[in-house]
């Protein structure tokens, strides 16, 4: 077993990294340095000014997960295709440099439909670990759904419920002119409630601004009426797809509870891990099997 590494969680916006040594967390990083926020910088330029200096002493194995994988990150790592084992993707990591790995990505193509993704994959992997389930949802920008059997991830599914709620929010109709939102329990249950009810929502977004005009819903929290309505079409029509009567949510607190009221809301049951919890077994899982 290997029990000093470095993990890095390298996404869309951020750059996080811990550094282990000998089965200890000793350091760690977050850094506004996502892939899609560097500039003129380059990724190995950022590698070396924050990474590198914890490898001067001691030549510990790193490994990357998230959008440094994708072309945008400039590496263009494979896809696994499901059904995949954990076994499997611990064994495809692509090497960057002595020592330094990138986990793949997982994708589906299937009866004309295609997904991927990049990041989720380690989740996964150590929610696996952590909290057995058949069914995993990691909500967030795009939420993924995914199909797990005997070990093996069976294939998955995406939502884009967080990027359209900014979306709506920021470009359109829905969100022109509000004050500053404010969180409200009883407002979220309202528009959860209502998506539940309508898993085809799209008749329903107008209403965001209606009630608004007509007095109905406070201007302060479209927002939260917004994100319910959102999540409940999300929970309600994917469900209907994966029929699990238990799922397990891997994201950070906010979230999960968010999605474990859309689930107790239909009878299924919904246990709650911690996203960092479930990014950090995937890598131990990853560099105890061998890297």
């Amino acid at each position: 077993m290997v029990d000093s590494y470095i993990a890095v969680d390298w996404g869309s916006t951020h750059l996080r990294a811990w550094r282990w040594h000998h089965g200890r967390c000793v350091d760690a990083l977050s850094l506004p340095l996502g892939i899609g926020q560097l500039g003129e910088l380059r990724c190995d330029e950022v590698f070396d000014r924050h990474i590198a200096p914890w490898r001067r002493q001691e030549k510990i194995p790193v490994v990357m997960a998230g959008m440094i994988g994708s072309d945008a990150g400039g590496y263009a790592v494979d896809y696994l295709p499901c059904p995949v084992s954990p076994q499997v993707l611990s064994g495809r990591l692509h090497a960057l440099a002595e020592g330094v790995w990138i986990v793949p990505g997982l994708k589906t193509e299937r009866d004309g439909r295609c997904n991927v993704m990049r990041g989720e994959e380690t989740q996964i992997l150590g929610a696996m670990r952590l909290a057995p389930a058949d069914c995993y949802v990691l909500p967030g920008t795009h939420c993924k759904w995914v199909a797990v059997d005997d070990g093996v991830v069976r294939g998955f599914d995406t939502a884009m419920t967080g990027e359209l709620h900014h979306l709506l929010m920021a470009n359109s109709l829905i969100g022109r002119g509000l004050p500053p939102q404010q969180p409200h329990d009883e407002v979220f249950a309202r528009g959860l409630a209502q998506g539940l009810e309508t898993p085809s929502c799209i008749e329903r977004l107008f209403e965001a601004r209606a009630a608004r005009v007509l007095g109905q819903l406070a201007a302060q929290h479209v927002a939260e009426w917004l994100s319910g309505l959102l999540i409940g079409a999300e929970v309600r029509a994917l469900h209907q797809r994966y029929r699990a009567r238990a799922v397990t949510l891997v994201a950070g607190a906010a979230l999960n509870d968010r999605y474990r009221r859309a689930f107790n809301a239909i009878d299924v049951a919904a246990t709650t891990l911690a996203g960092d919890d479930a990014f950090q077994q995937g890598i131990r899982s990853i560099v105890d099997a061998g890297r």
